[in-house]
């Protein structure tokens, strides 16, 4: 292998970075305009069966593809690393091949199992991205491995804007045919296998390129067995992809609960769905948020892995303070932002105020997940894989124990509230884990401060945007809530900020880590 130089892996690391952005914005943002065409109902058949397309993607372009490219980077030759690769799509080929027949197969009973047996076609449809993941996987893998990562990069994106493409075309053309919710659905969710045969174009254009035979030497003699890749697989990349997947995992539960809960609670089948729908509605305010505060921190963790490589312990703590107290403070201001701009935000989104409490409480999780984030990154840092599985499972236990039970006693709004608790929960723990390893970050009154800056800026917010109003009286309701959210963000970030260096928040070495910092900074204080 070519020696590679510290700036290519940098600027490779960037460039996964950047387009793994721009795919998260895509995936978020396209939601709106299709519940606006589909509504809520149409939304919520389609949001029923997005966890189970959501956790496949992360296996086959994050999860599994991470952990592959680890592996490969353990073997010298060219040849131990096709081979490697070789055996691994061979293992993922069976698994996914059981998994795609399982979900054809038992597709009616899951979709009972959701309280909608309408739903089996959608979760047919879905499946057929299965038999693509084994080669994305260890394709985008094996350049990773190499510290290549275009070929990841452009995949990535076309699949994003070829399923988003699709998407939307079918929620225009089953609009203007009147097509039912179920069959809507069925073509909507078409767009995961179609836009994997792309991303598995780009691959094998890269493979045939770079002239890399993945397939022709699986049976060669290896220095790993089958039965201990297969293993190593399930264990490690397991964990890795399942807690990149922490959200869609949680939202898979409430595909399993909310609606059932709703229709035990005396709720008619077509008032549940609607309601499912609009609860819905908080995944993309959530994932907007967690791009917003988890981009900046993820620049920041490579820095920690070489301060240990150094053996700068003291370091090493001091930057995992700071990049979890700036993303906890990043992540706050946002999810207590829209919950103060919430009203006008669901206007201008969704074009009404339906599930405004339940979609506030649900944003709280901007706060937690971030939380988690980071703190996984930090522990995994430190080799500390269990502890971060033993997180993860607490949250789901939490959720599944409790979550029907809430929507049967309070509603939809008990999904919301149980999302957010398991995430506390799941936080609290990464949290006391990092203490152990000496890791103080909120101390000195830093929680105290930021809970009272974010109240001020949520009451000064609420005051504020009605003024908006008065002078769009005669305006459009969207137009009128993009004018008051507009009032209501200028004085948002202008409160917030303000207090928190009046306050002193985070120091002044934390606050120039943000981009054109001096600048902004030395404007605040005149």
């Amino acid at each position: 292998m070519q020696r590679k130089t510290m700036k290519t892996v940098m600027q490779g690391a960037l460039l996964l970075s950047v387009a793994s952005l721009i795919a998260k914005i895509l995936s978020a943002v396209y939601r709106v305009p299709f519940q606006n065409m589909v509504g809520n109902t149409g939304f919520y058949v389609y949001q029923q069966i997005y966890p189970i397309y959501g956790i496949g993607m992360t296996f086959a372009l994050s999860g599994l593809p991470m952990f592959i490219s680890k592996l490969v980077a353990e073997n010298e030759t060219a040849e131990a690393k096709l081979t490697l690769v070789s055996r691994i799509f061979m293992i993922l080929a069976g698994f996914s091949l059981i998994l795609f027949l399982g979900l054809q197969a038992f597709s009616l009973p899951i979709a009972s199992a959701m309280g909608d047996p309408g739903l089996a076609p959608i979760i047919r449809s879905v499946s057929w991205m299965f038999l693509f993941s084994p080669f994305l996987a260890i394709s985008r893998g094996y350049f990773q491995g190499e510290y290549d990562m275009r070929p990841t990069a452009l995949s990535q994106l076309v699949e994003q804007a070829v399923r988003v493409a699709v998407i939307l075309f079918v929620a225009y053309w089953a609009m203007r045919h009147q097509w039912n919710v179920y069959r809507m659905g069925a073509w909507a969710m078409s767009s995961a296998p179609i836009a994997a045969i792309f991303a598995t174009l780009v691959m094998l254009f890269y493979v045939r390129h770079h002239q890399v035979k993945v397939f022709r030497l699986a049976y060669q003699p290896a220095a790993q067995s089958y039965g201990h890749l297969a293993k190593r697989l399930l264990i490690e990349g397991g964990t890795i992809s399942l807690f990149a997947s922490m959200m869609v995992l949680l939202q898979l539960v409430d595909s399993f609960t909310v609606m059932r809960g709703l229709m035990i609670q005396g709720l008619p089948p077509l008032l549940a769905k609607s309601i499912k729908g609009v609860y819905d509605r908080g995944q993309p305010l959530v994932q907007l948020g967690l791009v917003v505060a988890t981009s900046f921190s993820s620049s920041l963790l490579p820095s920690l892995t070489e301060s240990l490589n150094h053996g700068s312990r003291q370091q090493f703590a001091r930057q995992a303070n700071t990049v979890i107290r700036m993303s906890v403070t990043i992540a706050t201001a946002a999810a207590i932002g829209l919950i103060a701009l919430m009203p006008e935000v669901n206007v201008l989104l969704f074009g009404n105020q339906q599930g405004n409490g339940m979609l506030s409480v649900y944003v709280l999780s901007i706060i937690f997940a971030t939380l988690i984030m980071i703190d996984n990154s930090i522990l995994q840092s430190l080799n500390q894989f269990v502890v971060t599985i033993a997180g993860l499972v607490i949250g789901l236990l939490v959720k599944i124990s409790f979550n029907q039970w809430a929507v049967v006693r309070f509603g939809a709004i008990g999904a919301s509230w149980i999302t957010v608790f398991a995430l506390l929960c799941m936080a609290g723990f990464l949290m006391q884990q990092l203490r152990k390893e000496r890791l103080m970050a909120f101390k000195q009154g830093f929680l105290l401060k930021l809970i009272l800056i974010s109240i001020i800026m949520l009451l000064a917010v609420r005051v504020v945007m009605p003024l908006g109003s008065l002078l769009t009286a005669t305006w459009s309701p969207r137009m009128t809530a993009l004018v008051n959210s507009g009032l209501g963000v200028l004085v948002g970030v202008l409160v917030f900020m303000l207090l928190a260096l009046k306050l002193k928040l985070l120091t002044l070495r934390e606050w120039l880590l943000l981009p054109q910092a001096d600048r902004w900074l030395r404007w605040l204080k005149k």
